[in-house]
């Protein structure tokens, strides 16, 4: 196709290189894009001309608006401007007037006679008032300009007077006035005679202040009237609309009965220099057709659609006649491409079961070429020859639609001798007309396939072989459903088939069914976010079963099905046999912990007969003393009470420390409970004693202040502190160690360490000849003791008790460079740091007790 653009008779230097380039463009192209060229030429022209008119049209309608807006404009300010100047020229006349009233130059009969003129010259006012401060008329003239007895009467119902307690118009403005010293307009308001007014209130000032208001009234409809100019009024309507959009007056009436059209241009402005609510607006409309009503431009609209209309046509026809040829083509292209591709083999065969085509696919399974296929009956060359009979009734079934409807599997032989599994679908082959014209037959390679399949097979009876001889409950639940997925034989024995039995393994009600009378509208699980759940497991459980009288260790966690479901998987294993060892070895502990107790009693025994002989002793000469003074007569009232009190005071010592022994050793189940660290070390201090008395050992204690309170059993602390102190006793008594060697020291301290958190740390310091370290490390094994008559289950007891309480207990040497000088037994028990309290009688921040014999 020849170049459409004619640029011979434009020489210049620019369009010499320009056509030069188009040209070469030009032949560049193909020729289909040349002639789409060639046809989106003229649509373009088309179209940009039905623009260029359309702008045109909106630029020409735009002109008209604008010069009717600022017609409108225009005419509405020179509106707004006569009636602004006749109302300050009225209110400058008011204005004289009050003042000659102020001055008393004028009288009520002089100011009906200048009213009366002013209001005959003024048709827009209806009447002019004169009132007094107290709201009494004083005088009243009408628009006639004649005295109206009836107007602004107090005791009436005019609306024009200012009432007294009222909030109308008239009244705001008097009161203004009156406030502002200064002449004030009234909102519009209505008259007697249902007709719009506004009033401005001028206020009369004479030397003793305000005395009265002249009142002159405004009809809106008077203002329009006689003040817009008649060329004004006759090219656009002229409105007064009040503070709530409402047309007031105008100087157009609408016709009764048919609604009014909305204007299309308004221009609006305040009533000056009234600026009461009143707003004067102009209205006007276009003169001008719209685009929807212009007859030119739908023409032209019209043309140039058909003339669009005729080129798309014709495009589209070249477009179609390209695209079936290109569409010829690609498919073959695409057919043979996808037949080369495709990895599933594919042969044809006609009526006669003669091979027609073979694709490369087929040709490569096999190992022989399309040329040794096409035309080949059966058997085939690629049947192992031990299966011809079997493969030709295969072959008959499916042509007579008896297929297996997943392929039939078959054994496939390559040109190499080599057998692979193959699986094979057949499937008529049906013309355009739709008529049969032979077969269809697909076949892929199954062999890694099956394999893995029969792996899988093999692995899955394993694992299930696994599952079913483990001695624990293996579960899966169904989170939805509820329904038992998988059960082993464990489970099956103690619970049978029932979904019930994970559920009270699990402690959980899950999979409720969609029953009558479950709520439809609550999902408990259509939101669980399930990727998360499976990664993630739970603590393990112990769980009772009443039902079986067993205890299960029981491991969950979610998986997702092999359908997708998400499930819940439990693993349940029977821990009955420990669970009574445990409570067994739980009721040893507490016979070991009373055996300790009663065995520091029996060492302390005659350390506790010496201690309750001296109260006992103390009691014995007192009474005695007072029966002999009683027999001679030799002892007065007050010796009498002194000496019984003193008596008293041994018998409740002697009491006490039974007591505190009594405590001590009485059985009773172990109880946490909250309990001072003070209380504690004084009972066990006052027991231990009695035992440090007797071997002439000191004890120094030390207790912090604002300790927190502990969760223990306070018969087991103290039963830890008085075998530690009692050791210590004994270490520095067998050591035969000098005076200034005999003490121990109790602390009692807060402490915070990043292992075991907060807590109270006591320790128990002595000046002994200390440990030696094979003793230090064997000396919490059961039955190792260091003494001739011991039994070994002191320390190890101490070291069961502390760590029942999530505590710590060291043992360490004091050294004074190589030389030991002592011994430090420490145990901490875990506390709240945060919550402190001053325990009971600990008034300073230690105390320092010494035992003497």
């Amino acid at each position: 196709m020849p170049f459409p653009f004619k640029l011979k008779n434009y020489r210049s230097p620019l369009v010499g290189p320009l056509q030069q380039k188009a040209m070469v463009w030009w032949r560049r192209q193909s020729p289909s894009r040349q002639d789409r060229f060639a046809t989106l030429g003229p649509l373009i022209s088309v179209l940009l001309f039905l623009m260029a008119i359309i702008l045109a049209f909106w630029y020409l309608r735009n002109e008209e608006v604008e010069r009717e807006t600022e017609a409108v404009k225009r005419d509405t300010e020179i509106a707004q401007q006569q009636i602004r100047l006749r109302l300050i020229e009225n209110q400058e006349q008011l204005v004289r007037i009050a003042r000659e009233i102020a001055t008393r130059a004028t009288d009520a009969q002089e100011f009906s006679t200048q009213a009366a003129t002013f209001a005959r010259e003024r048709p827009e006012i209806t009447h002019v008032t004169w009132l007094s401060s107290r709201r009494d008329r004083r005088a009243s003239v009408s628009a006639a300009g004649f005295q109206a007895d009836s107007l602004m009467v107090p005791d009436g119902n005019d609306p024009s007077m200012p009432m007294t307690n009222q909030s109308n118009a008239p009244t705001l403005a008097f009161e203004a006035a009156r406030e502002r010293r200064a002449p004030v307009y009234s909102a519009p308001f209505r008259d007697a005679n249902n007709t719009t007014v506004f009033q401005i209130q001028v206020p009369l000032l004479d030397r003793n202040g305000f005395s009265g208001v002249v009142i002159a009234e405004y009809s809106v409809e008077a203002l329009l009237r006689y003040y817009i100019p008649s060329e004004v009024a006759s090219r656009h309507v002229v409105s007064v609309l009040d503070s709530g959009e409402q047309v007031v007056s105008s100087t157009v009436t609408p016709m009764p009965g048919k609604p009014t059209k909305l204007p299309s241009i308004l221009h609006e402005v305040p009533l000056a220099p009234a600026l009461n609510g009143l707003v004067l607006r102009g209205e006007g409309y276009r003169s001008s057709f719209g685009l929807i009503s212009n007859t030119l431009f739908w023409m032209v609209v019209a043309l140039s659609t058909l003339t669009v209309w005729m080129l798309l046509g014709t495009w589209r026809h070249m477009r179609r006649r390209l695209q079936i040829q290109n569409a010829l083509s690609s498919e073959m292209n695409f057919r043979r491409a996808m037949e080369n591709s495709m990895l599933t083999g594919m042969r044809a065969m006609d009526m006669e079961s003669r091979i027609s085509y073979v694709n490369p696919a087929f040709c490569a399974m096999t190992g022989f070429s399309e040329a040794e296929l096409v035309g080949r009956k059966p058997p085939f060359p690629f049947w192992p020859p031990d299966r011809f009979e079997e493969n030709g009734r295969l072959l008959a079934q499916e042509i007579n639609g008896r297929s297996p409807a997943g392929g039939a599997e078959v054994k496939i032989m390559r040109k190499d001798g080599s057998i692979f599994d193959g699986r094979i679908y057949l499937s008529p082959l049906v013309d355009a007309k739709g008529k049969q014209s032979g077969w269809m037959t697909s076949m892929t390679n199954i062999t890694e396939a099956k394999r893995v399949r029969d792996q899988l097979s093999a692995s899955h009876e394993r694992f299930t072989t696994v599952l079913e001889g483990l001695d624990a409950a293996v579960s899966v639940l169904s989170v939805q459903q509820g329904e038992l997925l998988f059960a082993n034989r464990s489970y099956r024995l103690w619970f049978g088939a029932d979904p019930a039995g994970h559920a009270q393994l699990s402690g959980s009600q899950l999979g409720r069914s969609a029953g009558p009378d479950v709520d439809e509208e609550v999902d408990d699980y259509s939101g669980l976010p399930a990727q998360h759940l499976t990664e993630t497991g739970s603590d393990p459980r112990e769980v009772y079963v009443e039902s079986l009288e067993m205890w299960f260790d029981v491991r969950s966690r979610y998986l997702q099905w092999t359908d997708g479901r998400l499930a819940q998987m439990l693993i349940a294993t029977d821990i009955t046999t420990r669970r009574k060892a445990e409570a067994l070895a739980a009721s040893q502990a507490e016979k070991a912990q009373m055996t300790s107790r009663l065995m520091t009693m029996g060492e302390m025994a005659s350390s506790v007969a010496h201690e309750l002989n001296q109260p006992l002793t103390a009691i014995t000469n007192y009474c005695n003393g007072m029966v002999s003074r009683v027999r001679n007569d030799a002892i007065q009232k007050e010796d009498l009470l002194a000496a019984l009190e003193k008596t008293a005071k041994q018998a409740a010592r002697a009491g006490q420390i039974i007591h505190r022994i009594r405590n001590f050793v009485k059985r009773s189940e172990p109880k946490r409970e909250a309990a001072n660290a003070y209380d504690i070390v004084e009972d066990a201090v006052e027991l231990a004693g009695i035992e440090l008395r007797r071997r002439n050992v000191a004890i120094h204690t030390y207790i912090a202040q604002r300790l927190p309170q502990l969760m223990v059993d306070p018969i087991l602390i103290e039963q830890v502190l008085m075998n530690l102190l009692k050791n210590a006793a004994e270490a520095i008594d067998n050591a035969g160690l000098p005076a200034s060697r005999r003490h121990i020291e109790l602390r009692v301290v807060p402490k915070h360490t990043p292992e075991l958190g907060g807590h109270i740390d006591f320790s128990v310091t002595d000046m002994g000849p200390g440990m030696p370290e094979e003793v230090i490390s064997r000396m919490y094994e059961a039955f190792f003791s260091t003494k001739s008559d011991g039994l070994g289950i002191g320390l190890g007891l101490c070291r069961s008790i502390v760590e029942s309480h999530q505590g710590r207990i060291r043992a360490e040497n004091l050294y004074n460079g190589d030389a030991v000088v002592g011994c430090r037994f420490a145990f901490s028990i875990p506390v709240d740091i945060s919550r402190t309290e001053v325990p009971t009688g600990a008034s300073v921040s230690g105390t320092n007790q010494i035992a003497t014999p």
